[in-house]
Formats: structure tokens, sequence, C-alpha cells
């Protein structure tokens, strides 16, 4: 069993950063992928980036690619995800996942992860 949860959340500025973190329990976080995903007010949750369980393989979606960087410290049992040059549009609440798979490469699907963390809100202002 791994629970999640996430911080780091907030209400800033377009163009600021915003650090969020994900602190996970359970022996074995280190060979989980891991991935972020974010819900919009009336939208469907989105995929926002995922990492393999090594963090040698990681991957962001197209809207985010050059401004989020997804990381991982397995010996601390956190994920990272460090959003830059935050836009109004990426107001959303952020999730944080663990497929319990063993040695995941990740997934850009929701329902291949098995546990979720509670979110954080990220709200950008223009």
């Amino acid at each position: 069993q791994v629970q999640l949860v996430e911080s780091g959340g907030g209400l800033v500025q377009a163009g600021e950063s915003l650090r969020l973190a994900c602190a996970a329990s359970g022996r074995t976080f280190g060979n989980y992928a891991m991935g972020w995903f974010r819900q919009a007010p009336g939208k469907e949750r989105e995929f926002v980036a995922f990492i393999n369980w090594s963090g040698g393989s990681r991957y962001v979606a197209d809207s985010v690619k050059g401004r989020f960087t997804i990381s991982r410290d397995n010996a601390k049992k956190m994920m990272y995800l460090q959003m830059n040059s935050l836009k109004p549009e990426d107001t959303a609440v952020y999730y944080c996942a663990a497929d319990g798979s063993r040695y995941g490469l990740g997934s850009q699907q929701a329902s291949e992860y098995d546990y979720w963390g509670q979110g954080t809100q990220v709200t950008v202002s223009s």
C-alpha cells in the first residue's frame, strides 16, 4: 500500500514558479513509476508528466514541455514537479500518482496508476 501527499501549491502570478512535492509512504516507493496529473474546473483530468521507477526516464506533456520538470528522490520517497513560467491555463488541482507495478516505466494514462494523492491547488493569475 502506498499513500501519497502533495504539497507546494498556491496562488502565483503568470510567469512565476512553483515547486510541487509528493511525499510517499511504503517500503517499495523506489519500485514504482510516478506521475503528475491535473484537473481544472469543468475539465477532465489531464496528464502532466511521468517518471520511471529509477528516475532515468521521464516524459512531460506538450502543453508544459520546456516549462515543467519532473524528478524524484527515492531515498527520501519524494517526487517533485518544478513549474516555471506559469500561465493562467496551468490553474488546476494537481495530483500525484503511483503505478503499483514493480519497475514501471510510466504512462500518460490515469487508469495505469493505482494510488493517488488528495491533490494540491495551483492558481495562476494573469
